[in-house]
């Protein structure tokens, strides 16, 4: 079981050419869990992610590691406790599946430590768990766009960080990638108790899959709890500004969102 960190943000402004996207956001992020953030476009996502995980200066506040601020953590002490994957990584070119995968490793290695079997054993692991070891050899730019994505992902495991932040996972990705990707990290977090945090823009798949969720809405926190807790139509009508019923999805029993539509909506009216 990983360590149960402590990684909050208090009080933070932050933002790009001196606009603030987040509002005065205080958030502590449950340990050992998995956490989705949730939230329209442009709501502020991405920038939190990017601030907690040092990426972006704060304009105001701080965000704290176990009680440390971030900013205090040698570069290569930080990454070996918390990963961050973006949205859109940069493919190298002409690399194969391994080489990317060995990546991961830099913050593990010093001046005085050269690779070890050790990070053999990483790599070989984080390619077995995200089911890509038989591309080991393949060049990244021949693999479709769900297998690239558990090359990335495996990255951030066979960086064997305790805290895990993935930008937008499943964007772009057919349903059936999206459901695989989401198994496996939850298998990750079931097994090893790596605390994990997702942007994620399919709510029921966020509902299903969260054990806690934050909803944001113009940079600001404004509902934060169990899917349970946080999922209902006053909510979604609120942060989205969409009409829906909410009812319990009948596989996971977590709420699920049913949209309605403005002929919906009328033909509900007419009954």
């Amino acid at each position: 079981m990983k360590p149960a960190h402590v990684l909050k943000a208090e009080n933070l402004y932050a933002g790009y050419e001196k606009k603030n996207v987040l509002q005065d956001v205080t958030i502590t992020i449950p340990s050992n869990k998995i956490s989705v953030i949730i939230g329209g476009n442009g709501c502020g996502k991405s920038t939190l992610l990017k601030t907690m995980a040092r990426l972006i200066k704060p304009t105001s506040g701080q965000v704290l590691l176990d009680g440390k601020p971030l900013h205090q953590f040698p570069t290569k002490q930080l990454a070996r406790v918390l990963g961050y994957l973006p949205q859109s990584p940069v493919v190298p070119e002409g690399i194969t599946v391994a080489d990317l995968v060995g990546r991961g490793r830099f913050p593990h290695h010093s001046f005085l430590k050269g690779w070890t079997a050790k990070d053999d054993e990483a790599i070989s692991e984080a390619m077995e768990i995200m089911n890509i070891s038989d591309l080991a050899d393949c060049y990244l730019d021949e693999l479709s766009g769900g297998q690239r994505q558990r090359v990335w992902i495996a990255m951030a495991l066979a960086q064997q960080t305790d805290i895990l932040f993935l930008d937008e996972p499943t964007t772009y990705l057919d349903i059936t990638y999206q459901v695989e990707i989401l198994d496996m990290l939850t298998d990750l977090n079931r097994k090893r108790g790596t605390t994990i945090v997702l942007v994620l823009h399919d709510i029921n798949l966020s509902a299903r899959y969260a054990d806690y969720i934050f909803a944001f809405q113009k940079g600001k926190l404004v509902a934060e709890g169990t899917p349970s807790e946080v999922i209902s139509s006053q909510l979604i009508k609120d942060v989205f500004g969409l009409d829906c019923t909410v009812i319990q999805d009948p596989v996971s029993l977590s709420p699920s969102i049913v949209p309605i539509g403005r002929h919906h909506n009328q033909l509900v009216k007419s009954w």
